[in-house]
């Protein structure tokens, strides 16, 4: 089984603030992880390096195959899928939501004077389809829903079929409504052998999706636990990484946690 991410020791300080704190972390082909931790814990920083997009202070990461600072990120970066708060804040307002999922094709967020071939209309649209957005594709972006935007986000992220899709906090700001259909929609991607491998940020274990193999405990910056969903997803072990007492259930394919008062 190949290794699609590979940390040893990565640690990422600014100034005299430790934020990742000698991570070890392998990612394999066909996994599909879950990253869970307090604020501050390292999660968003973590996936700026599974990004390429930031390098460590210390250690040595290796995505898809290519040590980082010995390889041209910029060639590194269309293998990879990212979908993050950050990066939607670039894609401009007025774009439409056709343009957005397109543009990625080119590593831009806003339609110029490029040029794009029909094949990329047609991948663009069968992503906005495979989300059920199609119909707003004439829409701007502006206009959506949080759902519907991050749904747009995630096809987007799609575009350039990444062997790697990193997701941060995609349900964050949704309602419950835009919540389960965003699981659904992950579900159905994790499910698919032909999916790259997918890692997910989340506060909450409510909303990891049914298909999800592995989770990365993160507290303080360091590696609490790692492994197997069913092993290492225990009222134990979240209770530590949270430094909150937790009850926490499983069924249907679904998590539960709750403070166990």
């Amino acid at each position: 089984m190949s290794s699609v991410l590979d940390l040893q020791a990565v640690t990422v300080r600014r100034g005299t603030k430790t934020i990742l704190d000698s991570v070890d972390w392998q990612v394999n082909e066909g996994e599909r992880w879950v990253i869970l931790g307090r604020n501050g814990a390292g999660k968003t920083t973590l996936l700026q390096i599974a990004a390429a997009r930031m390098h460590p202070t210390a250690g040595t990461a290796e995505v898809l195959g290519e040590r980082l600072g010995r390889t041209d990120v910029f060639g590194l970066r269309p293998r990879i899928g990212l979908a993050s708060a950050a990066l939607a804040e670039h894609i401009p307002a007025a774009e439409t939501v056709r343009n957005v999922v397109l543009t990625a094709a080119y590593g831009v967020t806003g339609r110029w004077t490029e040029a794009y071939e029909d094949f990329d209309t047609e991948r663009a649209d069968d992503l906005l389809a495979a989300f059920d957005v199609l119909p707003l594709a004439e829409r701007v972006f502006g206009t959506l829903s949080e759902g519907e935007r991050k749904r747009v986000q995630i096809a987007r992220a799609l575009m350039t079929d990444p062997e790697l899709l990193l997701l941060d906090e995609p349900a964050a700001g949704l309602d419950l409504g835009g919540r389960e259909e965003l699981v659904g929609a992950l579900s159905e991607l994790a499910s698919d052998p032909a999916s790259p491998v997918l890692v997910l940020v989340t506060h909450h274990v409510e909303e990891i999706p049914p298909g999800f193999t592995h989770v990365l405990l993160l507290k303080d910056g360091a590696v609490h636990r790692a492994g197997p969903l069913t092993e290492v997803l225990t009222a134990e072990n979240l209770s530590e990484a949270f430094a909150l007492p937790l009850i926490v259930a499983h069924g249907g394919g679904r998590w539960m946690a709750r403070a166990a008062r």
